[in-house]
This record gives C-alpha cells, structure tokens and sequence, in this order.
C-alpha cells in the first residue's frame, strides 16, 4: 500500500463499486472526522432475471451484465447523493473475491476514476466489506466477534480494527448460504433459493425431520454442512404433500441455524476470555443474516454468552456498494492506498496467514480459500 496525497483531509467521501457475484452496485458513503458514517447513497442492479433459468449464477452473463450497466449504475449513485466526482476523496472496488470476471470489471472501472480523476483506488476485500458493513447503521466499535454467512462464506472472526481480522473457524466444505440454495434447488423451488425456502420454512415442523448434526466430534469452530446437503436433497425426492416440503424446510433452516449457534457460542466462550470478559460484541454479517429465522436463533445465543448482537439491515445483509466504500474510507481515514496496478483476485481470505498455515482446503493456483 502506497500513503494517500498528503492534500487528503480527514473528511472521506467514497465510491464504492462491487461486482463480485451477480449484483452491480455502487455507493457514497461520507466517513466523518469524528468517525460519524452516512450512506449517501446506495444503488444495486440485480442479475436475478438473468440467471434465474440456469438456477445459479453464470459467470460469463454475470460479467457482460456489469460491463453493460456499471457507468450508469455508478452515475446513478452519484446523483442521488448529489456528488460530482470531484467531490470524491478516493474509490475504492471490491478486488476479490469472488467471480473474477465480474470483479475485473468494477476494479477496473474504479481504476479508470482514480487515473481520470487523480483520486486514491482501494482495492477491497469483499469479505472486509461484510465485516463492516454492521457499522453503516449502528455504532458498533472495534473489536468484535464477526459470524460471516453467506452463499459463499462461513467463518467466524475477531474483528481487531480496520483490516485485522484474526480467523477463529471456517467452513471445511460448503457456506451455510450454499447449502440452502442447493436444498432449495432440490425442492423444487426458484432461483434464489435461500429466500426461497425461508419463505416456505414458515409455519413448518422443525422437529419433523431428522437431520445430521456434522462434526460433534471436534472441539474447534469449523463448520460442514455438505452432509446436511445429502440428506436433506434425498429427504425431498418425492415428497409432493404441501405440509411435507413445508416441515423439510423448516428443519433444514432449524438445522444450519443450530449448527451456526453451537460453533458461535463456541467462539464467544474463546473470544470473552481473550477479551477478559470486557467489550463483548457479536456481529452476523452476510447473505444468510437476512434470514430471520437465523438471526433469531443466533440472537438469542449472544444473549446466552453475554454479548450485545448486531446485524446489519438487510438492504445491507446482501452485496452492496456501501460496505465496499466505508471500508475504503476507513483504509483512506489511515492513509492508505493502492497502485493502479492492483490485481483481481478470485480468492483472498481475510486471515491469509492462518488460511496459508492451516488451510481449510489444500490451496491452488488461485490461492488459498478463506
């Protein structure tokens, strides 16, 4: 990281770009003096139409879909909060991970701002961003506990201050937002599919179904929900009764919400004692924390432990520009910066150093998984 122009004052007002997966987003976030954050403006474009008959995301019609829409949706974000780019203190774009070539091209993008506009780039973590992006709406200090969840991450980590995050366990196969969406699938139901079965989950019998319950043996905050896919897909071959669906949904969610519970108390037990029982804050960021039922059940656990508990709203629980712009305000607010020479990156985990020296998956050429 290179410092930002000495000219730079505290006051940060930031475009964000994030094209990660199948949203085309971008953002004004104002970060403050006194560290105060307003979203000036936040506007995503989703792909959903187009991916919906393939029933996921299709990495080529995701990228041409950001090349075609992300100076409007960039011009957009900067009318509505009534910014020129002259205004602008910096841009910062998600430079991984994710769809690389959907990240190639808000990175790309924001390159071409900072060159055009002799404005700082930072290139963020997308998963940085979700660490945030609690704070766009409610003052949660540093350091806390983050549960990340998502469709394509599940890790639990202590937040130590801008860009310190320390990796206390992580998936070893699929996230808890995969799983419900390949479950999802097998029901039968449309794409998305997370949403999809929450919806359906209501007014189900969670008790109904007998679930797997993965890794009992083991001590550590990792997850797996690979099995739980298994069984749940061969548990919906041929069920067609409404109330059966119903009760399959039900304790599918009741099953990935237990298994997110019992590995986050685990890692609020470790975290309040390495914190000497003081500043105890438990964050669920992601996709996933948009599902009510979960947010439920993980509240209610930080209530067990001790822990205040924040979760973004769900505007915010998704991809979205704002996260990528206020953590690269709060890199700016340092002093730092990237050269325009940044590289999209598919992979990037948070905690490279504990990803390097205990990798979850055997690292490849890409890198190592988060």
């Amino acid at each position: 990281m290179s410092p930002a122009p000495a000219s730079q004052t505290p006051l940060q007002i930031v475009l964000g770009l994030e094209t990660s997966c199948d949203e085309t987003a971008a953002a004004v976030v104002r970060l403050g003096p006194n560290g105060a954050i307003e979203v000036l403006s936040s506007v995503v474009a989703s792909q959903i139409a187009a991916h919906a008959p393939y029933g996921g995301v299709v990495p080529e019609i995701a990228a041409r879909a950001h090349v075609e829409i992300i100076d409007q949706i960039a011009a957009a974000a900067l009318s509505q909060a009534g910014v020129g780019y002259d205004g602008l203190t910096g841009v910062a774009a998600t430079a991984g991970p994710g769809l690389v070539g959907g990240v190639m091209v808000g990175l790309s993008f924001g390159k071409a701002v900072a060159l055009a506009r002799d404005l700082p780039l930072i290139a963020v973590n997308h998963l940085e961003g979700h660490a945030v992006s609690a704070r766009l709406a409610a003052d949660v200090a540093y350091p806390f506990l983050l549960l990340l969840v998502s469709g394509g991450h599940c890790q639990l980590l202590s937040v130590e201050g801008v860009g310190a995050c320390r990796r206390l366990g992580s998936t070893i196969d699929d996230a808890a937002g995969e799983a419900f969406d390949k479950i999802a699938k097998t029901l039968g139901l449309p794409y998305p599919g997370g949403p999809a079965l929450e919806k359906l989950a209501q007014g189900g019998d969670a008790e109904r179904f007998a679930l797997p319950r993965m890794l009992l043996g083991r001590k550590d905050c990792d997850f797996s929900f690979s099995g739980l896919k298994t069984a749940a897909a061969r548990l919906a071959e041929g069920l067609t009764a409404a109330n059966d669906r119903r009760d399959l949904a039900a304790s599918v969610q009741a099953a990935i919400a237990r298994q997110l519970a019992e590995r986050s108390e685990r890692a609020m037990a470790a975290y309040a004692q390495a914190q000497d029982g003081r500043g105890l804050r438990f964050v669920v960021a992601g996709g996933v924390a948009a599902n009510k039922g979960v947010r439920a059940i993980l509240e209610a656990a930080a209530a067990r432990r001790g822990f205040s508990f924040t979760a973004p709203p769900l505007a915010y629980c998704t991809d979205n520009a704002a996260m990528i712009a206020l953590a690269g305000a709060e890199r700016l607010a340092l002093g730092q910066s990237h050269p325009l020479d940044a590289a999209a990156r598919p992979r990037w985990p948070l905690d490279e150093a504990a990803a390097l020296a205990h990798p979850t998956h055997q690292p490849g050429r890409k890198g190592a998984k988060a």
